[in-house]
């Protein structure tokens, strides 16, 4: 049994807790800070609570971060700065560059890195969703998920492809889902909007259900996008090519931000109102 040390279980982090449980590890986290939220989630999923961060690095074995990509390299620098000598895995949305980054801060501490990225929702059953993992310790943190429901696949190559793959599927779910809702809101501007439903029904029949999807199953969490889409347009501008798809997209996730609390989803309409005149929940 391993012990497991985990910052912080959000939605996505509570949900990759409770498969380590499943796997027989123990499970930490820190309540110290967090609100009440995060103290049901953690007790939802079976996490164990070491109290302070000093604590939680003092027991683990294996740090695994999940949290907005806006804050993984102060997470790290937080974890570092206690002297974690274990295995410190960065399960976020961050560019290679940023891995690369967090790698640096964490190795000075005197830890192992090993890169990571998560596709798919939180990982409630088996078969969907997938933690991805590079770098020389990768297959030392497999074997933690091996019974599911998550899992954990081991890449070869260099230490950042678990964070390359993870943009580059991101870039086409995130970035299409923000395209698709601005084409609606320009159609609605333009006042074109029922003819364009019209046209889609006849040669791209799947486009008005997915608009109205990408409105309902993004509102309320835009606002944790944006940082994912500025990882994405550093991605590209690493690699040379046009980031400014996903800067747009990130502007897009930006004005639906005021959607973080609405007690429920948005129409496809009323995304278009907020994305041309700030008219949210």
């Amino acid at each position: 049994m391993a012990t497991i040390g985990l910052l912080h279980p959000g939605e996505m982090g509570a949900s990759v807790g409770a498969s380590g449980r499943n796997n027989g590890h123990r499970v930490l986290w820190a309540s110290e800070g967090r609100g009440a939220d995060t103290h049901r989630r953690a007790a939802a999923a079976g996490l164990e609570d070491a109290g302070t961060l000093a604590a939680l690095v003092a027991a683990s074995d294996v740090v695994l971060s999940v949290c907005p990509p806006h804050a993984a390299l102060d997470v790290a620098g937080s974890v570092a700065a206690r002297e974690f000598r274990g295995i410190y895995v960065d399960g976020n949305a961050v560019s290679p560059a940023t891995s690369r980054s967090i790698a640096r801060i964490v190795q000075a501490g005197g830890a192992a890195y090993v890169d990571g990225g998560i596709i798919g929702p939180p990982p409630d059953k088996s078969g969907t969703t997938r933690l991805y993992l590079s770098g020389r310790d990768a297959e030392r943190v497999r074997p933690l998920f091996a019974a599911g429901p998550l899992e954990a696949v081991v890449l070869t190559g260099d230490l950042m492809a678990a964070s390359a793959i993870k943009m580059a599927y991101a870039a086409w779910t995130k970035g299409s889902q923000a395209l698709v809702m601005a084409v609606r809101a320009l159609a609605a501007a333009e006042g074109v909007d029922e003819a364009l439903l019209a046209e889609w029904a006849r040669s791209q029949p799947d486009l008005p259900k997915r608009s109205e999807n990408a409105a309902k199953g993004t509102a309320r969490k835009a606002w944790r996008w944006v940082g994912e889409m500025d990882e994405i347009a550093a991605t590209f501008q690493g690699a040379g090519l046009p980031d400014g798809f996903h800067r747009a997209a990130g502007d897009v996730y930006r004005r639906m931000a005021s959607y973080k609390d609405a007690p429920a989803a948005p129409s496809m309409e009323d995304v278009a109102k907020t994305l041309l005149h700030g008219e949210g929940s």
